[in-house]
């Protein structure tokens, strides 16, 4: 595996120091259709190399790889108005092997993520006003994506099918309403998976996710504020036990965006109600959920040339402690990259019993590079549940609530630029006592790397 590692880590070398595909045109689908102002048709394809060592989830290979291709093309169609367009997907693996850690975030095989008609309406609700509809298959990113998202670092996306109405008044206050059925990916049994075959995705009304965001610009110290409330609703489907998950989710949240030479801030609470199943049996009994979260961060834009920006962050997600209560936090749909850490291979911090504070650093020199690096402490919100999404727990909780020290740094180059960009992430976990003295825990600390290029046509 060491010398395909290097393999990849010199070729991403070679690409990003290569001046014939800096000085490369960069082709489109659009250009090639001739540019129409009613039409809009692209393309990308992103092939990306993943390895682990020290897996920290149980249950998977300890040293892992995976090749990761995924296509898609977009096309869509405008006229007086209205609007009709459709994604299709494809996202497959490689190079992995019978207890590798792939699933339905890795592989969804040609698949119509979206398919949607919508209009724009127009000043309906007074002038200077917006409205616009959507219904169909679609992809959806809400507010601060934290608990609805189209995943973009993730090899397979999140698809909802359903309605979607956008509004926005004068005053730029905007308001986005959704009732949706949430598309569960399938095939979703290993075998299939690994072969790659094609299943439509299905949605029902067994799954149900509705509610919205309405958000206000210039309201607090020249920060949008935010505030929305989602109700998922889940229930047994044939063949497929649930948690029977009936969560009310309702948050706040304010955000002033970095400017050179000015502090920026972000802060957003999530609290979260209802009612779930104790485990997928059908006669478990129903606990009432008492869960919330808070991410807050504030950060600093240097002025000049690098674009430098230096932050501080906090993450807290509750775990579900001893008692009759359950209280571990659902992100529902919600991403994890922008925060936390990769999915992939990784995949292991998320927001679920997670306290972690943070420091990020970030830079963009010019208009083809990027970079950011981030530390975060990462301790156990409840000692007795399993931390975060790596599944490793003691109910006891003998094993103390810190998890380790994270490290992780990305950095992103267009060889090509608007075309092909090249990236690498890498993710270093150095493991606390909880993740090496829990019971199904080992000690072995995490090396994380992906390279991939990604082209856009």
């Amino acid at each position: 595996m060491l010398g395909v590692r290097s393999s990849f880590l010199v070729l991403a070398t070679a690409l990003l120091s290569t001046p014939a595909f800096a000085k490369a045109d960069a082709p489109t689908l659009q250009s090639l259709i001739g540019n129409p102002d009613d039409f809009k048709l692209s393309a990308s394809v992103r092939v990306r190399y993943e390895t682990i060592d020290g897996q920290p989830r149980p249950g998977f290979r300890q040293d892992d790889e995976e090749l990761a291709i995924r296509s898609s093309i977009f096309a869509e169609y405008r006229h007086a108005g209205f609007r009709i367009g459709g994604e299709l997907f494809d996202s497959r693996v490689y190079l992995d092997h019978r207890d590798s850690a792939i699933g339905t975030n890795e592989v969804n095989a040609l698949e119509l993520v979206q398919a949607y008609v919508g209009a724009d309406l127009g000043d309906v609700l007074g002038a200077g006003s917006t409205t616009q509809l959507q219904a169909g298959r679609m992809t959806l990113n809400l507010g601060s994506r934290r608990l609805v998202a189209a995943d973009d670092y993730r090899n397979t996306t999140n698809g909802y099918t359903g309605l979607r109405a956008d509004l926005k008044t004068r005053d730029g206050t905007t308001a986005t309403l959704i009732y949706t059925l949430p598309q569960v990916r399938l095939p979703d049994d290993l075998d299939s998976i690994r072969r790659a075959r094609v299943k439509w995705d299905r949605e029902s009304f067994d799954l149900r996710l509705w509610g919205g965001l309405v958000a206000r610009p210039q309201t607090i110290a020249g920060a949008t504020a935010e505030v929305g409330y989602f109700r998922l609703q889940e229930r047994d489907a044939p063949g497929r036990p649930t948690r029977n998950r009936d969560l009310h989710t309702v948050s706040a949240r304010v955000i002033r965006d970095p400017k050179p030479g000015r502090w920026d801030f972000e802060a957003e609470g999530i609290y979260q109600t209802g009612a779930i199943r104790s485990s997928l049996a059908a006669n478990a009994s129903l606990l009432d959920v008492d869960a919330w979260f808070v991410h807050v961060d504030a950060g600093y834009s240097v002025p000049g040339p690098a674009k430098l920006r230096v932050s501080v962050e906090y993450d807290y997600a509750s775990g579900d402690g001893p008692g009759g209560r359950y209280g571990r936090f659902d992100t529902l749909f919600g991403m994890r990259r922008a925060d936390l850490a990769p999915a992939g291979l990784y995949n292991a911090v998320a927001r679920a019993n997670i306290n972690t504070p943070g420091l990020r650093v970030e830079a963009a020199p010019g208009k083809r590079f990027d970079a950011f690096a981030v530390y975060r402490a990462m301790w156990l919100a409840d000692k007795t549940d399993a931390f975060s999404t790596t599944g490793v727990r003691d109910p006891s909780g003998r094993s103390g609530s810190f998890a380790g020290h994270q490290v992780e740094a990305r950095m992103r180059y267009w060889l090509v630029p608007g075309f092909l960009r090249g990236e690498i992430n890498a993710v270093w976990l150095a493991r606390g006592r909880f993740l090496k003295d829990a019971p199904n825990a080992r000690s072995e600390d995490t090396k994380y790397l992906a390279t991939g290029v990604t082209a856009t046509f």
